[in-house]
């Protein structure tokens, strides 16, 4: 028997309506699934009625996919992909094995050969890149910034220093509430003419996407509260 296939299913990154970040075609495959690997239950059963009031959810089989999954887990997710079925994952990170630990379930699909099928939907990394006005070419995103702030004064002028020398771009972010410590972080210990971009509340009707000098910045700062925020340190592309 062929196997199913594992698709990545994205999600929106907070937008309650599906329709300006969620192409047809995923949709259409998302409808056809009955098997989901998901970081949350109720928040993975509530988009996909967004995708189609009619979904039947107690026709569908949901596996929890988190931080905590152990390997005996994963293999027994795939169990249905074995036997023919399609699966979907759903995290809580717009797509699906980048920051979460729906790339966990991938590495074993391609170790059981099964055909991992990603899926086009909003990503605020990508979102932020192309926004930023920094280098496209040369990136890397760091995640979550250390949590103690003498570690995460060191990564951050770590990230000024490479970018300054290099041109590389480095984007990264945290949790909401520790969103304006970063800031304060970031207007305090970078250099004045070093490049910052805060891009916040991506695909939602108040996103705001800004790149200024940490001098603009100190000027021209602002209160973004606890909302979802990606930030990137780098160099204009000239």
């Amino acid at each position: 028997m062929a196997s199913g296939k594992l698709f990545l299913l994205p999600t929106t990154l907070g937008s309650e309506t599906t329709a300006h970040v969620i192409p047809t075609e995923v949709i259409e495959i998302a409808k056809q699934t009955r098997y989901f690997a998901v970081e949350d239950l109720k928040s993975a059963r509530r988009y996909l009625r967004k995708l189609d009031r009619e979904f039947p959810i107690d026709d569908s089989t949901f596996f929890i996919l988190n931080k905590r999954t152990v390997p005996q887990d994963l293999n027994m997710m795939l169990k249905p992909v074995r036997e023919g079925h399609n699966m979907a994952i759903i995290s809580e990170a717009g797509c699906p094995g980048v920051a979460d630990p729906g790339g966990n379930l991938v590495a074993m699909a391609h170790q059981q050969d099964v055909f991992v099928y990603p899926l086009v939907g909003p990503s605020s990394i990508l979102l932020t890149l192309m926004g930023s006005g920094f280098n496209g070419q040369e990136f890397s995103f760091h995640g979550y910034l250390p949590r103690e702030r003498k570690d995460r004064i060191r990564k951050l002028k770590e990230f000024e220093s490479s970018a300054r020398r290099t041109g590389m771009t480095h984007l990264f972010m945290d949790t909401p509430f520790r969103n304006m410590h970063i800031f304060e972080d970031l207007l305090n210990d970078l250099m004045d003419d070093t490049y910052l971009c805060i891009a916040s509340n991506l695909t939602m009707p108040d996103e705001r996407i800004k790149t200024r000098r940490i001098v603009d910045w100190r000027e021209n700062a602002y209160d973004f509260g606890k909302i979802p925020a990606m930030f990137a340190v780098g160099k204009l592309v000239q």
